[in-house]
């Protein structure tokens, strides 16, 4: 398996950020690791095992990326008027700097032109980012693999509310999304699949709330629960890769 390694000065986050990309060629997936996690992460937890069929095959050329989480998320000590900002920030790098990025390098190695869509990909908090990404902005990102997310920026910011925190929140800003925002079309002509476990560790309540908008926006997510013995741990999430990439991955 092909892998290259990058360290690039942000310009929106003001530091040094690092990266890892695994394959030679195919469409571009975006792994954003799970809390507080860092680029080795796809690596070291064995993720690239679950990838390595479309990896190895030149189907998909895999990105993972540093979390500021540490700054953003998971600091409950800070003020969080500022740890949303830093958050915006970040999401900011993504679509300003890592996607450009994303996008001149797969286009040369497929030979391709344009502006290819990029799918994410993450599991525990790395899927809240991920579903957000996607669909905050499907007009960069066509398909989405959340694994085990919470949807729900209460993670984060508990009880606190203003207009940043509310729109990095998918169970608000999709809930009050109008039936006719062209958004829904978008989601509606690409692919995103969210997947939660019952079992230990698990917490599927903002999933079940994201499957009851979806119903009533007639937003066609595929938001699938699996059972009572499915734990929040990467076994699981090996095989929840290996049964719904043929399915994000198929151009039908």
């Amino acid at each position: 398996m092909e892998t290259q390694y990058f360290k690039d000065y942000s310009r929106i986050l003001g530091r040094d950020m690092e990266m890892k990309v695994y394959g030679h060629g195919g469409r571009p997936v975006l792994f954003i690791p799970c809390q507080d996690g860092r680029f080795f992460d796809f690596e070291n937890f064995k993720m690239t095992d679950a990838w390595a069929p479309w990896i190895e095959s030149g189907q998909v050329m895999v990105f993972s990326i540093d979390t500021i989480d540490k700054e953003t998320w998971s600091d409950k000590w800070s003020d969080p008027y500022w740890r949303i900002r830093r958050y915006e920030q970040w999401i900011a790098y993504i679509t300003d700097e890592v996607v450009p990025f994303i996008r001149a390098m797969v286009n040369g190695r497929n030979g391709w032109t344009g502006e290819p869509g990029v799918m994410t990909f993450g599991c525990s908090l790395g899927a809240t980012h991920a579903l957000n990404l996607f669909l905050r902005r499907p007009d960069l990102f066509d398909r989405v693999l959340a694994l085990s997310g919470i949807y729900t920026a209460a993670y984060g910011f508990d009880n606190y509310m203003d207009e940043v925190v509310y729109r990095n929140s998918p169970v608000h800003y999709l809930a009050d999304m109008p039936a006719d925002h062209p958004f829904i079309q978008l989601y509606n002509r690409k692919k995103g699949v969210v997947c939660v476990g019952q079992g230990p560790w698990e917490i599927p309540e903002t999933t079940r709330q994201l499957a009851d908008i979806c119903h009533r926006k007639d937003i066609h997510l595929w938001v699938d629960f699996w059972g009572w013995d499915v734990a929040h741990d990467w076994d699981w999430w090996y095989k929840q890769v290996a049964y719904f990439a043929p399915y994000l991955l198929d151009q039908e």
